[in-house]
């Protein structure tokens, strides 16, 4: 019996499905998947070492019981925590108003004819290829002029919430200067990332029945309220498109924060910047450095299992 048969016999297999062409298709596509997985698999086994582990041993191979440590992702979570929860504050406002502002100016592009209305688009479009270094003098002219600091300082100065807990004592929930730069970041992203964000959703929009929208507005419905009631219920899946992908690059965004954040590395840095901790000093203790990527890529692969099947929704139906 040929090994092709053999094969067919122990995974009761039709032998017209063994084609040689499909088995060396699968097997390459295999192939490819553990190439660009290896660099995610040595980063992860490097983080479980300890450092006298990592420095006798490839970078790939697991660790032996007496290597294996946990210790770098509790460095690295007391490290970045601070930082973690100043990207969610920045992260998840930007991504609402971003996208927001985009399904609206999409719904405003799409379902109603104005004068200079492919002139607004271009802008969009061009929007989109503006890089970001081309705007870094102008952006840190404009927030050195717009003191947001100054302005919110009755606000960020306040105490919103203090209380006496017995084990803890006085417990007060405050507001701090520092959170000004957070505000400007949320701003700079959700305005930069509104020109993709309307484009997804303007490919999406022309697909909606005009129909059903016109028989809304016979019916009496307000541009409003078609926009409350029927498109943004059927937006949902390129909400996810734009929620997850805007989420994605405003989480790893280091170049804004690095201009827009004066302390650098002080109470208003954000995961990339902090993890720049994590590298500096004679001696690298890369187990450490591993375990901060982990921890820092954590939350957007969360985004990504929790809205992972809209994303492909949006994805296939509307681009």
């Amino acid at each position: 019996m040929s090994v092709r048969d053999q094969l067919a016999d122990r995974f009761d297999l039709d032998t017209d499905e063994l084609d040689p062409i499909r088995v060396a298709l699968y097997a390459t596509l295999l192939g490819l998947v553990l190439f660009y997985l290896s660099p995610l698999e040595s980063g992860l086994m490097t983080a479980l070492k300890t450092e006298a582990e990592f420095a006798t041993s490839p970078p790939f191979v697991p660790p032996t019981a007496d290597g294996f440590t946990l210790e770098p992702f509790g460095v690295a979570l007391d490290t970045l925590s601070s930082a973690i929860l100043n990207s969610i504050m920045l992260s998840v406002p930007a991504t609402i108003i971003s996208a927001l502002a985009g399904s609206l100016a999409a719904y405003g592009l799409t379902n109603f004819e104005w004068r200079g209305q492919l002139g607004i688009v271009g802008l969009f479009i061009a929007g989109i290829f503006i890089p970001y270094q081309a705007v870094l003098i102008p952006l840190s002219r404009l927030w050195a002029i717009v003191n947001t600091k100054e302005l919110l300082a009755p606000v960020l100065d306040i105490t919103l919430f203090s209380a006496q807990v017995p084990v803890l004592g006085t417990v007060e929930l405050a507001t701090h200067p520092h959170y000004a730069s957070i505000i400007n970041l949320i701003i700079t992203h959700a305005a930069y990332g509104i020109p993709i964000t309307t484009l997804l959703f303007r490919s999406y929009y022309k697909k909606l029945s005009s129909e059903m929208l016109e028989a809304a507005r016979l019916d009496g419905a307000s541009a409003f309220t078609i926009y409350r009631r029927i498109v943004l219920p059927l937006s949902v899946p390129m909400f996810a498109v734009t929620l997850i992908y805007q989420f994605t690059q405003i989480w790893n965004d280091l170049l804004f924060a690095l201009i827009i954040i004066p302390s650098g590395s002080g109470p208003a840095a954000v995961a990339t910047i902090a993890l720049n901790e994590l590298t500096g000093g004679i001696i690298q203790t890369f187990n450490t450095q591993m375990a901060g990527a982990f921890v820092a890529a954590l939350p957007t692969l969360l985004v990504y299992v929790l809205f992972g099947d809209k994303f492909a929704e949006g994805v296939a139906g509307g681009t």
